[in-house]
């Protein structure tokens, strides 16, 4: 079971030697949750690196509407961060029509939008950009050229921005679970320690000692996130290898 912000804070609290949040005391459960927060995102960057999919996420409410030239996509989700991957969400009425990633300036995209549209159940090439900064900011947006004469529901593969970790009650896009694989608690706590002694240091600066615990608890926890399957031995496939008889 997921350990919770509070299960979190109550051990950062035995390092702080503070056993709970009270009046005259120097941090309140918010601020440590606060804290707990940061250190999720950090290792979420960390580990969308090792490119295991932890958080891969499928949306099938994306798609391009039938458009004489190039446009984007409605129902993107706001969540989301990386793309990992996009096709049509019904592959056996749609044959052969692939989604591509391009640079925007690339001359393939500057082609496909000046491309008539094209019939998307006879197969084609489509090209795809993302723009903005994408959640959690905003919802990117995805350029798409050329058009299509007829509508096409998407399958978007991406991973999502994590939702703020809180230390209770909490509210949509919020959560009071570790949502950090890899028996990440040591590392989560050893930040909260880190930079909460950062309030009651003569030079307001984080402790060196926790913050170093932290980095070695974090690149165990990377370590044993890889491979994340053992079944089958990671190899490099050959060129056209998925054509070989």
């Amino acid at each position: 079971m997921a350990t919770t912000a509070a299960q979190l804070i109550a051990i950062a609290r035995m390092h702080l030697n503070e056993a709970s949040a009270i009046a005259s005391g120097a941090w309140t459960d918010a601020e440590l949750a606060a804290l707990g927060n940061l250190a999720c995102h950090d290792l979420w960057r960390a580990i969308n690196d090792n490119f295991q999919d932890y958080f891969l996420t499928i949306s099938t409410a994306v798609s391009q509407a039938a458009s004489a030239g190039a446009t984007t996509l409605t129902g993107v989700p706001s969540d989301v961060a990386i793309v990992r991957g996009l096709e049509p969400s019904n592959l056996s009425s749609r044959p052969g029509l692939v989604y591509e990633a391009r640079n925007y300036t690339h001359i393939d995209f500057a082609r496909a939008r000046s491309q008539a549209a094209i019939d998307p159940s006879q197969g084609g090439k489509i090209f795809y950009h993302l723009q903005g900064a994408g959640a959690p900011i905003a919802a990117p947006t995805i350029n798409v050229a050329p058009g299509v004469n007829a509508a096409v529901t998407l399958r978007l593969t991406y991973v999502p921005t994590l939702d703020k970790l809180v230390a209770s009650a909490p509210a949509a896009g919020e959560t009071i679970t570790n949502p950090i694989p890899g028996e990440s608690d040591n590392a989560i706590i050893a930040w909260i320690v880190g930079y909460a002694m950062a309030k009651i240091a003569e030079d307001q600066a984080p402790n060196a000692g926790w913050l170093a615990l932290y980095g070695t608890e974090k690149q165990n926890m990377l370590v044993s996130l890889t491979p994340r399957q053992t079944d089958d031995d990671d190899v490099a496939e050959a060129m056209f290898e998925d054509q070989w008889q």
